[in-house]
């Protein structure tokens, strides 16, 4: 069994997006969504909606970003 780092994605309303892949980048998608639902029993999600996970997953390990966001809402009034 592969250790994913995301979870399975929640059913909620999707929210449109346009954006442009790399072809190699999008046959990723596509083998991750399989992999992940064959992980988790589910059927496969649609590869657009890993996008928005993984980015979360990204920016929340993120040290630097972090580091950085915590700096800068401390210095701002009011957050």
């Amino acid at each position: 069994m592969a250790k994913l780092k995301l979870a399975p994605i929640a059913d909620d309303k999707p929210v449109k997006v346009a954006i442009e892949l790399p072809a190699a980048l999008h046959r990723d998608l596509v083998a991750y969504a399989e992999i992940l639902g064959r992980e988790t029993g589910h059927k496969p999600a649609d590869p657009v909606r890993l996008i928005v996970p993984m980015l979360e997953r990204f920016m929340a390990t993120d040290r630097g970003f972090a580091k950085a966001r915590k700096a800068r809402t401390g210095s701002e009034p009011g957050h």
